[in-house]
C-alpha cells in the first residue's frame, strides 16, 4: 500500500491500465469522469483505445457507450474516437476528432441539458451503465474515495455501474481532499425532498465519493496532468462586451433589482467569460459569490483577490498558469472553493431558489430573443449545450453574450431566425455584445426586435436585419411574430453558398 491507496483490499486490485481495459467488452455502457477537461481517466481509455484498434486491424467490431460529466480531453474522447470506438457519446463534448465524426455520421450523439443526465440514468432513460472508470485523488482506509479536480457525474456512476475501475492520479494534489461536497440525499420521485442549500457555500452531504467495495475491479496508478489549454486574453470585443454588462448590473443595483454584492453567478467557459468577470473586480464589486459549473482562471483570480468570497462548482477549467496558483494556495482555496456532483451544481431547484445571474455565451440570436449556442448552419454541432439551459431556464435572469460579427465580419451574430434553437425567447433576458446590451425583459416580440437590432447588430447588418424586419410587418400573414418564412433562414444559405451573409 501506499499513501494514496490505503484500502487493503483495493490496493490488491492494482494492475496495468492494459489488464484493467481487457475488462470492457465490446458494446458496453461506459460512464467516465471528466468535466470541462479535469479529472477525467488519463490512462484507461488510452489502453482501451489501443485495444479496439487492433480488435478492428483484426476485422472484429468494438464500440462503446460512451457517458461523461461534460468534455475530457484527447486521451479519452480523441483516442476512443480516431479507434472509432465510439458509437454513442452524451453529453457535451469539445474534441475536434470526436466532433468531426459526430458531424461526419459516424458516431451517435445525445446533446443534453446537464443537470439532467444524472437524473435521466437514475430513471432508466439511458439504459444500465455497465462499467464506470472513475479518477480519484486517494483511496482512504476504508475504501471512501478523495475526488479529483472534478465532479460530474461520479456519483452516479459509482452507485449505478455494475463494475468499477479506479484510476488514482498521484498528480492530483491531496490539497484537494475536503474541497468536496457530495450530496447523498437524493431520491427518486415520488420520495424526493427539498435539497437543504440555501447558500453557495452551503455543504450538505460529506467530502467524499462512496463506493461498494465488491464492484471495485481493477486500480490503476496514473501521474499525470488535466490538459486544458490557455485561454486568450481578453481583446477589445471581449472587453466592450464586459464593460457592458457590468454597466447593466450598476443600473439593476440603481434600480433595486439587485443588492451591491449581485447574486450568485453563473460564468460559462471561454475568454469573453473571463473578460466579463475581470470586468467585475475593475469595476469594483466586492462580496460576490458564485453558484456555477466551472471555476477557470478568471474566478480563480476573483477568489483569490477578494471579489468572490464563495464559489461553489463541479469542475476546474484551469490553464497550466492556473493550475500553479490553485496548487500554490489551495489552503486558501479550499474555503473559498466547493466541488460538487453537476446534479447539484445544475440542479433547477437551487438555481431559481438561489437566483443565480446566469452568463453564457452563444453561437446567434434571432430578431426575437431566441438563441443557438450549439450549432453552425444548424446542422453542425460545436460542443453542446452544457448547463447553459439550467440556468437559463431557472435563474434570476439569464444573459448570453457574442461577438457581433465572426469570420471577419462574413457571419452576423444576429439573424431574422436561428437555424438552431437551443434557448427559447421566453429564457432569454439580455442579449449583449460588443456593440450595446439589449434588455428584453417585460417586451412583445416586436419590441425585442426593435432593441436587438438598435443595440446588439454590428452596423455593416443593421440595415439588413431592419429591411426584413419591416418588410415582415408589412407582408407577414401574422403580425405577433413577423417572419417572412421564404427568407428567414437566407442569410445562412448565403453563406453557405457564397461565404458571407452580407447581401
Amino acid at each position: 500500500m501506499n499513501d494514496r491507496i490505503a484500502h487493503a483490499g483495493l490496493a490488491a486490485k492494482l494492475m496495468p491500465a492494459e489488464q484493467a481495459a481487457t475488462l470492457i467488452e465490446p458494446g458496453m455502457s461506459v460512464g467516465m469522469s471528466g468535466f470541462t477537461g479535469a479529472g477525467y481517466p488519463k490512462a484507461v481509455p488510452l489502453a482501451l483505445a489501443h485495444r479496439i484498434a487492433a480488435a478492428q486491424d483484426r476485422g472484429e467490431s468494438f464500440a462503446l457507450r460512451i457517458l461523461t460529466g461534460a468534455s475530457t480531453a484527447p486521451e479519452l474522447d480523441g483516442a476512443l474516437a480516431r479507434a472509432g470506438g465510439i458509437d454513442f457519446r452524451l453529453p457535451y463534448q469539445s474534441d475536434p476528432d470526436l466532433r468531426a465524426r459526430i458531424n461526419g455520421g459516424q458516431i451517435e450523439y445525445m446533446d443534453i441539458h446537464l443537470g439532467h443526465v444524472a437524473q435521466y440514468t437514475w430513471f432508466g432513460f439511458l439504459g444500465k451503465i455497465d462499467v464506470a472508470v472513475i479518477e480519484v485523488t486517494a483511496i482512504l482506509p476504508d475504501g471512501r474515495l478523495v475526488p479529483s479536480t472534478s465532479v460530474g457525474n461520479n456519483k452516479t456512476w459509482l452507485d449505478l455501474a455494475e463494475k468499477v475501475i479506479i484510476e488514482v492520479n498521484h498528480r492530483q494534489p491531496m490539497g484537494l481532499d475536503g474541497m468536496h461536497d457530495i450530496y447523498y440525499g437524493t431520491a427518486l420521485p415520488p420520495a424526493r425532498k427539498p435539497i437543504p442549500l440555501t447558500s453557495p457555500g452551503d455543504r450538505i452531504g460529506e467530502p467524499y465519493l462512496k463506493v461498494d467495495l465488491d464492484k471495485v475491479v481493477a486500480v490503476v496508478e496514473t501521474d499525470a496532468p488535466d490538459r486544458i489549454g490557455r485561454f486568450t486574453p481578453p481583446d477589445e470585443t471581449s472587453r466592450r462586451i464586459a464593460g457592458h454588462l457590468v454597466e447593466f448590473f450598476r443600473h439593476e443595483i440603481r434600480a433595486g433589482r439587485l443588492g451591491e454584492h449581485l447574486l450568485p453567478l453563473q460564468s460559462g467557459v471561454g475568454n469573453i467569460a473571463n473578460a466579463v468577470l475581470a470586468g467585475l473586480h475593475e469595476g469594483g464589486f466586492r462580496g460576490l459569490t458564485a453558484f456555477t459549473e466551472v471555476i477557470q482562471d478568471g474566478m480563480l483570480e476573483l477568489i483569490g483577490n477578494g471579489t468572490i468570497d464563495m464559489a461553489s462548482a463541479t469542475s476546474f477549467s484551469l490553464s497550466p498558469e492556473g493550475v500553479e496558483e490553485f496548487v500554490r494556495n489551495i489552503d486558501l482555496y479550499r474555503r473559498k472553493i466547493v466541488l460538487r456532483p453537476q446534479e447539484i451544481s445544475n440542479h433547477a431547484e437551487l438555481v431559481r431558489r438561489l437566483g443565480c445571474i446566469a452568463m453564457n455565451g452563444m453561437v446567434e440570436a434571432d430578431l426575437y430573443g431566441n438563441v443557438n449556442s450549439t450549432h453552425v448552419a444548424g446542422t453542425s454541432i460545436i460542443n453542446g449545450i452544457g448547463g447553459s439551459g439550467d440556468f437559463a431556464r431557472n435563474g434570476f435572469m439569464s444573459c448570453f453574450v457574442t461577438p457581433s460579427t465572426a469570420k471577419n465580419g462574413a457571419i452576423s451574430a444576429f439573424v431574422p431566425m436561428v437555424s438552431h434553437v437551443d434557448h427559447t425567447e421566453h429564457d432569454v433576458a439580455v442579449l449583449v455584445s460588443e456593440q450595446g446590451l439589449a434588455d428584453l425583459r417585460g417586451l412583445s416580440p416586436k419590441q425585442r426586435a426593435r432593441q436587438i437590432i438598435a443595440n446588439c447588430a454590428h452596423p455593416d447588418y443593421r440595415p439588413m436585419l431592419q429591411d426584413y424586419f419591416d418588410r415582415a410587418l408589412r407582408d407577414s400573414k401574422g403580425r405577433h411574430t413577423p417572419h417572412l418564412l421564404a427568407e428567414a433562414l437566407s442569410w445562412h444559405q448565403r453563406y453557405l453558398d457564397t461565404g458571407t451573409m452580407r447581401a
